[in-house]
């Protein structure tokens, strides 16, 4: 990540009130997908005049203007991640609902592989993939 969430809403002309500061620093210190109610926790720990419809309009505007990704992983949760991360795939453990990112060269490259065959050249993907814990023993 070259820059802050913060400083890419300012670079796009978003007027940062406070209460957008304190939940812009939230998402940047965030190193999990929390969904609304976990950043409204956060934001409101650090400032209590927050409220959750405040975090609400504020995600919703910091995904319109490119911020933050909203990703669904099936549990009826949108949750968010910075927009400007590095590439990576995500591992959701069906019985934890933990969110695990991944990233693996050999993927990358038969994704690649595939999208060549089939008279393309990738420029983009996600990958999602659900499972639960092998049994150790």
């Amino acid at each position: 990540m070259s820059d802050t969430i913060l400083s890419r809403c300012e670079a796009r002309g978003l007027r940062m009130t406070e209460q957008r500061r304190v939940i812009a620093q939230v998402l940047e210190a965030s190193d999990d997908h929390p969904d609304v109610e976990e950043l409204y926790a956060r934001a409101s720990a650090r400032d209590p005049n927050i409220s959750i419809a405040t975090v609400y309009r504020t995600v919703k505007l910091f995904e319109e203007s490119g911020i933050i990704d909203r990703l669904e992983f099936g549990d009826g949760r949108a949750r968010y991640e910075d927009a400007d991360r590095d590439h990576h795939d995500h591992l959701i453990d069906l019985n934890s609902g933990e969110v695990i990112e991944f990233v693996d060269p050999e993927i990358e490259a038969l994704q690649d592989r595939i999208a060549e065959k089939l008279g393309y050249r990738l420029k983009g993907h996600k990958l999602e993939l659900y499972g639960v814990p092998l049994k150790k023993g």
